[in-house]
């Protein structure tokens, strides 16, 4: 057995950050349980960034734990498989955690109790023969995406450009936020599946190093990681780091910050810079999907806060109603303000206790008054610079606040406004009480809108001009074949007797129009001649000229002269 390397090693600061009381001990004192079966599983289509996927699924059709319920639609995009076996009872919109409290469309499993399996993949154990493709291909059809709460599908983060080549992996074990404890117990409890993941990862990038990032305040998990990596076969490659406590160092820049000392561009992604960072429960997934054909169906969440009775953490399945999770841990205790899916910085408010576990769920807390008490009334601004001073992205909130306020759209742009990650940190220390991160996120919304309303009218303008060159091609062809015609009728020879010239002789020497009048009345004219040769006179001689008219007329007699004589004969006979 190979021993654990503690070696340390040089590490950056990040500007800004606070400290915030940890609160990890109230669920880390009790062990991982298992969460009861629920009778009812209601599983999201999208439980990730991009486009929902689609269900394959019917009401009446029977289904078995792991799989697959929704297939992905498009390049960004995850499926869905089945928490347990049961029958389909409605694919339909139902409440899901979301800021906006909004619906979507959910398909809702009774669970019979047996918990079968479908039939897997083959394991990929020999993943170092593979290639890059076939592992990735893996990923997706298991659907991991990231767990850390951002949700974005793992084979698309692992896709890199080819001029972006990944140098080193980073496992983000920082778990910063107070009360979330769900990484910590699962480096504690599965190091050797995170490592494993890890291994097979560096494999499909290419990478040379990899750095697992933890805070100094999860001893137990440093040492089980460290093991892990002694015990591997990446053990010369990787290091584990303990980095200080401080909030937000579990932000991706923030923790590459601190790792290595680089930055991340702005508007930038890792890849830029040769680095891909992963929450380490994502690649414990990884390490699932490839090693056993297991797609992500359950996940370790912590359930806190002192409203809860017996906090701890709990291997949950995906769907479970957050209703069942908190009667597992005992229910409430006494009176609860408020109930908060993530952590208390960076979560969000469940109007709903009825809505399920997703995968990018990772923290359901129970807070008290004493713990969130209600806001006080936002002051004016006194400019003390407490809010530059602790912005992890060195920005100047106080600017980013009087521009959002007063509806400067452009200004907030010129000052990095989508730079923000939206952390809470000046929130949490302005002595004024002002909401600066709802500030921010308005300012956000309202320029999304109008960079849409932008993109809309820029696509009607494209459309009207492309309509108004099509119309102009077509009069110009138009145009050039009355000319093609008129061409060819001046090239004809001339003749003096419009009779025998035929109708197109006046044509050839006026405009188009009149010429095409001159042309339709000499038809007119030579098909009556032709029918007073034949002895018919036509039923109106007004358009013809007086010499046919003459001649219709001659006709006319010698036909009646003729019928005449004809009649004669009759009666002497």
């Amino acid at each position: 057995m190979h021993s654990p390397n503690p070696q340390q090693r040089r590490l950056w600061r990040f500007h800004g950050g606070i400290h915030l009381p940890a609160e990890k001990e109230l669920s880390t004192g009790r062990p991982v349980a298992k969460a009861p079966l629920p009778s009812f599983l209601t599983i999201p289509v999208q439980q990730h960034v991009g486009a929902p996927a689609l269900p394959l699924v019917r009401v009446g059709d029977w289904v078995l734990k792991g799989q697959r319920i929704a297939e992905p639609q498009g390049y960004m995009s995850a499926p869905v498989h089945a928490s347990s076996s049961g029958m389909v009872v409605a694919v339909e919109e139902r409440p899901v955690p979301h800021p906006s409290g909004l619906g979507g469309t959910c398909i809702v499993i009774r669970t019979d109790g047996l918990d079968q399996w479908a039939r897997r993949p083959k394991p990929l154990e020999n993943y170092k023969d593979l290639d890059a493709s076939t592992l990735r291909e893996r990923i997706r059809w298991a659907g991991i995406v990231g767990l850390g709460g951002a949700a974005f599908p793992t084979s698309v983060k692992l896709d890199p450009e080819p001029h972006q080549p990944i140098r080193t992996l980073i496992l983000n074990g920082a778990e910063c936020e107070p009360y979330i404890t769900c990484d910590d117990m699962l480096m504690r409890e599965h190091a050797g599946r995170i490592v494993q993941g890890a291994s097979i990862v560096m494999h499909l990038l290419g990478a040379r190093e990899c750095l697992i990032g933890i805070e100094d305040n999860k001893p137990q998990a440093i040492a089980a990681m460290r093991l892990a990596v002694a015990e591997s076969d990446i053990r010369k490659f990787t290091q584990v780091c303990a980095i200080p406590t401080l909030y937000p160092s579990g932000g991706e820049k923030q923790l590459i910050r601190a790792l290595t000392g680089k930055e991340v561009p702005t508007k930038g992604t890792p890849a830029q810079i040769g680095i891909l960072c992963q929450n380490v429960a994502s690649l414990a997934a990884v390490a699932e999907a490839v090693i056993t054909g297991k797609p992500p169906i359950a996940r370790y969440i912590t359930l806190s806060g002192r409203g809860i009775k017996e906090p701890r953490n709990f291997e949950v399945l995906i769907g479970t109603p957050v209703a069942d999770l908190i009667r597992a841990a005992g229910g409430f205790a006494g009176e609860v303000r408020k109930l908060v899916l993530g952590g208390p910085m960076m979560g969000f408010t469940l109007n709903s206790e009825q809505v399920p576990v997703t995968k990018g769920t990772n923290c359901i807390l129970a807070l008290t008054d004493q713990e969130a008490p209600a806001p006080r009334p936002a002051q004016p601004c006194i400019r003390c610079g407490k809010c530059a001073e602790v912005c992890p992205v060195s920005l100047l909130p106080q600017q980013l606040y009087w521009y959002a306020w007063s509806k400067d759209l452009d200004k907030v742009r010129d000052y990095k406004l989508f730079d923000c990650i939206e952390c809470g940190c000046c929130s949490q220390v302005c002595p004024s009480h002002i909401p600066l991160v709802q500030y921010y996120r308005y300012a956000k919304a309202e320029i999304r809108s109008r960079e849409q309303d932008q993109r809309t009218a820029e696509h009607a303008r494209v459309r009207y001009e492309a309509r108004t060159a099509r119309l102009e091609r077509l009069e110009q062809a138009r145009k050039a074949k009355l000319r093609r015609q008129q061409k060819a009728l001046t090239a004809r020879p001339a003749t003096t007797d419009p009779a025998q010239a035929g109708p197109d002789h006046t044509a050839a020497t006026q405009d188009p129009k009149q010429a095409a009048i001159e042309a339709a009345k000499a038809r007119v004219a030579a098909k009556k001649a032709a029918l007073a040769k034949q002895g018919m006179a036509p039923k109106n001689t007004r358009n013809l000229t007086p010499s046919q008219q003459r001649q219709i007329a001659a006709a006319e007699q010698r036909r009646r002269a003729a019928a005449t004589a004809g009649t004669q004969s009759a009666g002497e006979g």
